[in-house]
């Protein structure tokens, strides 16, 4: 008979397919939002934009809502004050860039002139926010600028992940991989 164990030394499953989901999902948006301009238009780019980015903000209130009832492992002894502090500050402005840029991609189309389509994927329509022209404006923008943010963000935290992994051989990456059977004792 087997006993449940729970690791303290690797994040949850549910945190780990959260994570490698929504990274998924950022960085094809963050693609399709840079080149969208340069991409055929017959490729119909920006709904699949916008149903992306809807799926990440659903996905990101989620894992909000699993990290706060989830504590994540431990980070590295070995790693000094300023590198914890700094990685706890880089992880809650990912959790709110995740959760604000789609909120300000949606306000951004809400208030078009005309209205600009809003659907998940052709499969049922997103309701338009109550936002007005001025707020659809200011969003457009923020939009912008917090998404170059996040693509700054996102490939420092794929550069200290390897760092952790290449250069100071922690488990730290290792933690958040997806292990598809866990080895048998």
């Amino acid at each position: 008979m087997r006993s449940a164990v729970v690791r303290t030394d690797r994040y949850s499953r549910g945190a780990i397919a959260f994570h490698w989901i929504i990274a998924v999902a950022i960085l094809l948006n963050l693609w399709l939002g840079i080149a969208h301009d340069s991409l055929p238009r017959d490729w119909r780019v920006m709904p699949v934009h916008k149903a992306v980015g809807i799926t990440v903000l659903m996905l990101s209130l989620a894992r909000l809502a699993w990290r706060l009832g989830h504590r994540p492992p431990p980070l590295p002894l070995a790693l000094p004050h300023w590198e914890k502090l700094t990685a706890k500050a880089a992880h809650w402005t990912l959790y709110a860039l995740t959760i604000v840029i789609p909120l300000t991609g949606w306000m951004m189309v809400s208030n078009g002139n005309p209205p600009r389509p809003l659907d998940w994927f052709g499969l049922f329509p997103i309701p338009y926010l109550p936002v007005s022209k001025a707020v659809s404006g200011v969003s457009h923008e923020a939009h912008e600028i917090l998404g170059w943010a996040l693509l700054v963000l996102v490939v420092l935290h794929i550069l200290a992940a390897l760092r952790h992994h290449l250069i100071l051989r922690d488990s730290t990456l290792v933690r958040m991989l997806p292990i598809l059977r866990a080895p048998t004792v």
